[in-house]
């Protein structure tokens, strides 16, 4: 039974290890808990309370005055670098009082601009080129000595107070916040002062306006720091160095889950300051509107992005750029995601249940486990997506989609179905993309034999039942090319079936013709099958190469001792190729359209033909008989103004209109029916 910590003092209590799977610590003070390494799959931390101790965030806060304490010395050594500008005695001294103010002020303006590294690096330049250019071996020393101490001073100074002034905006509570700004600048004083003790000497030589400059320039540096703190707790990139040091120096002592199991636990509403979720599993975690999430110390976990911060706490995404992230095991349930972008981005295992992808860009996004119940995905752009058969796509909700990106000469490619008048009905999206994953593809590269391929794939079927191998598709590619497509049960190892085909296959070509008769004998399945592909390599204009001309072969299905089906007899595949052969035939005796823009008989009866072959709705017997009134189409278009050509191809087009009906409406025969049967009627003059 689940542990109940609800509503519990646990601040300062060691968890450490511990299987908490599915505990309840909501309405739970967990300021300083230790998690690590503990199991909290499933845990509910809703409304919990982590961050700091007391003790813990008043030495951070007395730390905090130190650094500040340290950070006043350091400027005030920049400014006594400096001081020697007044002290009109010695020429060099003033040359080098004036090249640490120029190195100071490009150490602020570079600063400001582009971050403390950028500041240092103006230093280490200015220093570099004013040793290059020095014109005496006094004068270079003077600048090497200048610039030495300058970097290092004014870098120290800056870092250590704005590390001070972040730590502070990092507080929540305005006391403890009002408390460490007050303490911060009460340091900066007291070490300001005690350094101009220090150096009051050398001050008392520089001349009567070295004080106060010195004391201007802590005060320029303070106010530096104060501005590279504030900008840091921004999230301002040019900062992260100052934020990521504060963000670790704040969370020394919080709760901490570093290296716990929080896969699937549950954050909503949660305040999480100064909490190290480092090395932390946070597969499907929730953290919707959780407070001060950018507090947390994420080390590489998604969190570290902002942008990913604000999209999980209020769950609006939409319009978003999160191209290339690293979003997997993700929590998006019913997130907004519309027009967001994901391409190239890995969403496995991620939550994107009832999430709305309506036109989100997702190609070649990573989906594999990723849970789409019930999402949305009308308009979005799927285009080499990486869906598996473990990504969870029930209940989409998908009028249409779009196979590429789009385009400005293209702004709809590939749109699915392709009839835009058409959509998907509840259920169909998923049936249309299943086939990309449950099919196995066999490619031969070069020379097939297509006795080798018969009997490899029937011994492939045997050793394997479990894979319910059933062939959907041949297409021959090229002059010497062949793809052999057959459907697999959910779950079989496409990658073992393959390898296992083609050790088979390369074992078998390389026997002679009457060795390979041994093996086939009188087996009438090895035999079928050996005719049907040998059918399908010599039917150049019915198996083309290409996505548009592909022979759709179904029904075929062998397992274990029971013979293939589909492939022999009257109505056999074979037949099929040789009506639509004789088809292709009478098309080639059609005359070419003379404008390559308004397609003639033979090329819209040709576009027909492609059409019937390729559809998997229609069985075997009706193809073969719609193949053969566009056959009579064909004739009767060398003469399409005589009046017997005309009646003749009026009862041609009757005829394909019934075989055509009560096929799906989203069928692509039906589609390119819609299409091509009133152009044709058009070039037959009949309306």
């Amino acid at each position: 039974m689940a542990l109940d910590f609800s509503g519990q003092n646990l601040r300062g209590r060691n968890f450490k290890g511990q299987d908490l799977a599915g505990a309840n610590f909501s309405y739970a003070d967990i300021r300083g808990a230790n998690f690590t390494n503990a199991n909290l799959t499933g845990a509910n931390f809703s409304h919990a309370k982590a961050g700091l101790q007391r003790r813990w965030a008043i030495l951070l806060v007395l730390v905090s005055w130190l650094l500040s304490g340290l950070s006043g010395f350091l400027w005030i050594v920049n400014g006594y670098l400096v001081s020697p500008i007044f002290n009109t005695s010695k020429l060099d001294y003033q040359i080098g009082g004036c090249a640490v103010l120029i190195a100071l002020i490009a150490f602020f303006f570079f600063t400001i601009r582009q971050g403390l590294a950028a500041g240092l690096g103006a230093i280490a330049f200015a220093f570099a080129v004013a040793v290059a250019e020095a014109l005496a071996v006094t004068l270079a020393i003077n600048f090497a000595v200048a610039f030495a101490f300058a970097g290092p001073f004014a870098f120290g100074g800056a870092l250590a107070e704005a590390i001070t002034f972040a730590i502070t905006f990092a507080f929540a509570g305005a006391l403890t916040r009002a408390l460490t700004f007050a303490g911060a600048f009460a340091g900066a004083f007291a070490g300001a002062l005690t350094g101009a003790s220090v150096l009051a000497k050398a001050f008392v030589l520089a001349g009567p306006f070295a004080l106060p400059f010195a004391g201007a320039v802590a005060v320029a540096g303070t106010l530096l720091s104060i501005y590279i703190g504030w900008r840091a707790m921004k999230e301002d990139e040019k900062h992260s160095l100052v934020r990521n040091i504060a963000i670790a120096f704040a969370a020394t002592g919080g709760t901490n889950f570093r290296s716990a199991n929080l896969t699937g636990a549950n954050f909503t509403q949660a305040t999480l300051k100064s909490t190290d979720l480092r090395n932390a599993i946070l597969i499907c975690s929730c953290w919707h509107q959780a407070k001060m999430l950018d507090r947390v110390r994420p080390g590489l976990t998604y969190l570290q992005n902002s942008q990913v911060r604000q999209l999980l706490v209020t769950g609006q995404g939409q319009d978003k750029n999160f191209d290339r992230e690293d979003l997997r095991g993700i929590n998006l349930q019913s997130a907004n995601l519309a027009d967001a972008s994901f391409i190239g981005a890995d969403l496995s295992e991620a939550n994107l249940q009832d999430a709305d992808l309506s036109r989100a860009k997702l190609k070649q996004t990573q989906l594999d486990g990723t849970n789409l119940t019930g999402a949305t995905l009308t308009g979005a752009y799927i285009e080499d997506w990486g869906i598996t058969n473990t990504t969870k796509l029930h209940g989409v909700r998908c009028e249409y989609v779009f196979m590429r990106l789009p385009t400005k000469e293209d702004p709809d490619p590939l749109r699915k179905p392709d009839n835009k008048q058409e959509v998907f009905a509840d259920g169909d999206f998923a049936d249309f993309i299943q086939p990309i994953f449950d099919t196995l593809y066999f490619y031969h590269n070069q020379g097939v034999d297509p006795r080798a391929v018969a009997i490899a794939f029937k011994n492939l079927a045997e050793n394997h039942p479990e894979a319910e191998l059933e062939i959907v598709a041949m297409e021959k590619r090229g002059n010497d090319k062949f793809l052999l497509r057959a459907k697999t049960a959910a779950g079989s190892d496409k990658s073992q079936l393959s390898a296992e085909y083609f050790d088979d296959y390369n074992q078998l070509k390389a026997l002679s013709q009457s060795q390979q008769l041994l093996l086939v004998e009188k087996d009438k399945r090895i035999i079928s099958l050996e005719n049907m592909v040998d059918t399908a390599l010599k039917q150049p204009k019915f198996y083309t190469q290409g996505d548009t001309n592909m022979s759709d072969i179904s029904g075929i299905n062998i397992e274990g001792s029971s013979n293939v089906s589909g492939i022999a007899g009257n109505n056999s595949i074979a037949n099929l190729g040789t009506i639509s052969g004789n088809v292709s035939i009478a098309l080639n005796e059609l005359p070419d359209a003379t404008d390559a823009e308004k397609p003639g008989i033979k090329e819209l009866l040709s576009q027909l033909q492609d059409a019937i072959v390729q559809s998997t709705y229609l069985p075997e017997e009706e193809k073969a008989e719609a193949l053969e009134q566009v056959k009579a189409l064909a004739e009767a278009g060398k003469n399409p103004q005589e009046s017997t050509k005309q009646k003749t191809a009026k009862t041609a087009i009757t005829m394909l209109k019934g075989i055509f009906t009560g096929l799906p409406a989203l069928a692509s025969l039906v589609e390119a029916s819609n299409k091509l049967l009133p152009a044709i009627s058009k070039l037959f003059g009949l309306g």
